[in-house]
């Protein structure tokens, strides 16, 4: 059979059209010659998932995605391309993921491998969606924003009430501390500095002094030492016995006993003590004013004076 002109421009039409129709869904991501598995799954929001982004099991990559669409209650239906032969149960979980700080959004499988059932083509997965890493960190911030914005507000509100209390008055005590604390801080610097030039001209002097005194600590050290090794203990009991022996006689003169505690407590030895040394007064004040009385050499055989008691004028 002979084809005819109009046959072959018909044919050729037709492929062309058909050949066009491929290349161009081939080129969106489809292949009109797929035998992939199709599976779908209703988000209330893809967070910037896009078309042809990658679907992966465990990291690896297991298909794509074909086409988000939206439905007409404004939920997203997204069409998963899944070119792999390893069972995905019905029940398992299509999770958007950030992938990266530049990756972009993906849909990763998670499985429910207690589950037997395995999900054909056209049939639908659950839906969840993680949040990425700028989401997560506004989420963790946005708490933190409204406590910045607190204590700003609180601040604003301490300053006013500081302007509030610090009139023209409070505010030029304030310039004039300032301005004395300045001038405190330079007088400061300076005898800070004379400091370091008078510790620099006596250094020698105070190395000297050092010295002597390391010696001294030596030496103190050296007589901690001899009394550690002296035998204080048999001292401090002699000297224990000593002040017992003391304090008995204290206590025996306190009582009147033996001579010094009769003296001190017996009134008649007392007076008489007393006589005798005015009688003894009298008797050398006598002697010194008439001394021949006492001792008389006498060539002639002359006889002695008779006594006459001194007057209170002599004894004056």
């Amino acid at each position: 059979m002979k084809l005819t002109r109009e046959i072959k421009t018909a044919i050729l039409v037709i492929s062309s059209i058909l050949l066009f129709f491929w290349g161009y869904s081939f080129l969106k991501g489809k292949n009109l010659f797929d035998t992939n598995k199709k599976l779908y799954v209703v988000y209330e929001n893809v967070a910037g998932l896009e078309s042809s982004a990658p679907v992966t099991l465990n990291g690896l990559k297991i298909g794509k995605v074909n086409s988000i669409s939206i439905n007409p209650d404004g939920k997203l239906l997204v069409e998963l391309q899944i070119s792999t032969d390893f069972p995905i149960s019905k029940s398992s979980i299509a999770e958007i993921y950030d992938s990266g700080l530049v990756g972009g959004r993906q849909i990763s499988i998670n499985l429910n491998l207690e589950d037997k059932s395995e999900a054909a083509s056209g049939d639908y997965l659950k839906a969840s969606s993680k949040l990425g890493l700028t989401d997560a960190l506004a989420v963790q911030i946005e708490p933190l924003k409204d406590k910045i914005e607190k204590l700003l507000e609180n601040a604003n509100i301490l300053f006013e009430n500081v302007n509030d209390i610090l009139d023209e008055k409070a505010k030029a005590n304030l310039q004039n501390t300032i301005s004395e604390l300045n001038s405190t801080m330079t007088e400061f610097s300076g005898a800070s500095k004379n400091l370091n030039q008078l510790l620099a001209t006596n250094k020698s002097k105070l190395d000297h002094t050092f010295t002597s005194l390391d010696k001294t600590v030596s030496n103190f050290e050296v007589i901690s030492d001899s009394l550690a090794n002296a035998n204080l203990g048999k001292t401090v009991k002699n000297l224990e016995k000593t002040l017992a022996n003391v304090d008995k006689l204290l206590a025996d003169m306190e009582q009147g006993n033996g001579t010094m505690g009769k003296l001190m407590k017996d009134e008649a030895m007392y007076n008489n003590f007393t006589k005798a040394s005015s009688e003894l007064e009298l008797l050398l004040q006598d002697l010194r004013l008439n001394p021949t009385r006492y001792i008389n050499v006498s060539v002639f055989g002359k006889k002695n004076k008779p006594y006459v008691e001194p007057t209170e004028t002599k004894k004056d």
